[in-house]
């Protein structure tokens, strides 16, 4: 089974809530809430993917340094395994807008379980409401 690898992260802002994209339609899951990343490319690091996509998908720009390394998830799809470790990122520059016709949504950490999600991003819901 191929093992993809996709960087994600927990932006959260000075409330202390976490910025959630939903996938648009015409994508696999469409409609669920995600945590914003994306796919790393060959050569690239999960920092340097989740800098690269964040400028892309939300018009911001952070650096690795503002990365921290949070947990992971490892979950088998029908046609792939899934391992993405999840940052958690409070500094960053710029406005977040949805440049790909995403939703976003801000929800405390308590509140995370009120989304439809992934099936890989539910097991982080406990790891980011205990950590905040």
């Amino acid at each position: 089974m191929k093992v993809v690898l996709v960087a994600a992260v927990a932006l959260i802002d000075v409330d202390g809530r976490i910025l959630l994209a939903q996938r648009p339609e015409g994508k696999s899951m469409a409609g669920l809430w995600e945590f914003p990343g994306g796919k790393v490319e060959p050569g690239e690091t999960p920092e340097a993917a989740l800098i690269r996509e964040l400028h892309e998908e939300l018009g911001i720009d952070t650096w690795a340094s503002c990365l921290a390394p949070l947990t992971f998830a490892s979950h088998a799809y029908e046609d792939f395994h899934l391992l993405m470790p999840l940052f958690a990122c409070r500094k960053w520059d710029g406005i977040v807008q949805g440049r790909e016709g995403q939703a976003l949504t801000w929800a405390r950490a308590t509140e995370l379980r009120n989304y439809p999600m992934p099936p890989a991003d539910i097991p982080l819901i406990p790891i980011l409401r205990d950590w905040l």
